[in-house]
């Protein structure tokens, strides 16, 4: 849940920041109207300061100065500001503390070496105006004339479960590409968007997997919401997921180009398409110049773990019984099966791939992603290859 800001009489537009002003080793965000909550994580590659205002969202401000190489700005969701600052050198928040009346924040930077600073990209985020010390029953406080229900910005919402009964079956979590202010790809009179063929092709999956009885199914949204790429990654980890499958529709400058692929993770692009779809697609988190991810060079790096070796596997075993699954109804590109550099496919521990179901730019295409007889084909040829594939790995095939 996100704060909500409960004044006693009515209740209130949300806050605009009005003023950054930055001092020798200090940064103050200033209000019009009290902000009960912040937080705040650091980011490597350029190094940055990213911080959270939940119940705000930004005026028309920016500064620079001091330890500050440039500010940018964008709203994380609806109601919750980010502000980015770029830093001149390695520095940490080492303290935060708000004004009385919650109209100024001001975090207080340590210059650090190269190696605090990696090890504060490591911590994750900082949370102020929280106190931590009383149980969560009990973390309401009053501030500034503020009810502030004191939960965790933006908390990972886990999605229901369906299918089949009992948690030793299988889990396929079905991620739709895109959502809420990101609309993806969009058809060439710009009609039709990504975010929605994505959706209805990823219920259509869950659907016909939950009607086999024979595995779990979740989807990462089952809305039009915003969801960063390490979100829907992380849904996938926190209910252990057996199979992640990210639903997308494919766009390109050459309208001719059509048919559907799968791609699995790798530290190298089989291919400048595979490439650019990885540029592509890893955009997603970024608004109006904002990082709203937050990846780390923990997360950049994982590609080195043995574990996620053996994931990237699986997941390209996966992807051929995929292709060969779906083929009868649905047609795939030469060389249908790529690899890219993809960070919602990067679970450690989660074989995961990226379906490309058509392409969007192409009328032909365009008109079978939006056929319901095409969806479930598209369905059916997944259920197929996902029924197959736990049983090869039931039986140690």
């Amino acid at each position: 849940m996100l704060f909500l800001l409960l004044f006693p009489a009515t209740a209130r537009a949300a806050a605009t920041i009005t003023a950054i002003d930055i001092g020798d080793n200090s940064v103050t965000l200033r209000f019009d109207q009290p902000v009960a909550t912040a937080s705040a994580f650091m980011l490597a590659a350029p190094q940055r300061i990213a911080v959270d205002l939940p119940g705000a969202r930004m005026g028309r401000v920016s500064a620079s100065g001091g330890p500050i190489a440039a500010t940018r700005h964008g709203q994380y969701d609806p109601t919750t500001a980010r502000v980015v600052f770029e830093l001149n050198k390695p520095a940490v928040v080492s303290d935060a503390s708000f004004t009385q009346d919650h109209l100024a924040l001001t975090l207080t930077l340590k210059p650090v070496s190269e190696g605090l600073f990696a090890r504060g990209v490591r911590r994750g985020r900082q949370l102020f105006g929280l106190d931590t010390e009383k149980p969560v029953e009990a973390r309401v406080a009053q501030r500034g004339g503020i009810t502030v229900p004191l939960d965790p910005p933006r908390p990972l919402q886990i999605p229901a479960v369906t299918g089949a009964r009992g948690t030793k079956r299988p889990l396929v979590v079905i991620d739709a590409g895109h959502g809420g202010h990101d609309p993806g790809s969009q058809s060439t009179d710009g009609t039709h968007k990504e975010k929605h063929i994505a959706l209805a092709i990823a219920k259509a999956i869950r659907d016909e997997l939950a009607a086999s009885g024979r595995v779990r199914v979740a989807l990462t949204r089952g809305d039009d919401r915003f969801l960063v790429l390490g979100e829907r990654r992380e849904v996938a980890r926190r209910l252990k997921a057996d199979l992640f499958i990210s639903v997308h529709a494919d766009s390109a400058e050459n309208k001719a180009a059509r048919g559907a692929s799968i791609y699995t993770l790798s530290e190298v692009a089989s291919d400048r398409v595979a490439a650019q779809l990885a540029a592509k697609e890893n955009r997603a988190d970024i608004l109006n110049g904002v990082d709203l991810g937050g990846e780390n060079n923990e997360v950049s790096s994982i590609l080195l773990d043995l574990a996620q070796r053996e994931t990237m596997n699986i997941s390209s075993q996966f992807a051929t019984l995929l292709q060969r699954e779906m083929s009868p109804t649905i047609q795939f590109k030469d060389d249908a099966h790529r690899f890219a550099g993809l960070i919602v496919l990067k679970a450690p521990d989660v074989p995961s791939v990226l379906l490309e179901t058509g392409y969007i730019s192409n009328d032909d295409d365009l008109a079978l992603l939006l056929s319901g007889e095409y969806r479930r084909n598209i369905a059916v040829g997944v259920r197929k290859a996902v029924e197959i594939h736990f049983a090869r790995r039931l039986t140690g095939e």
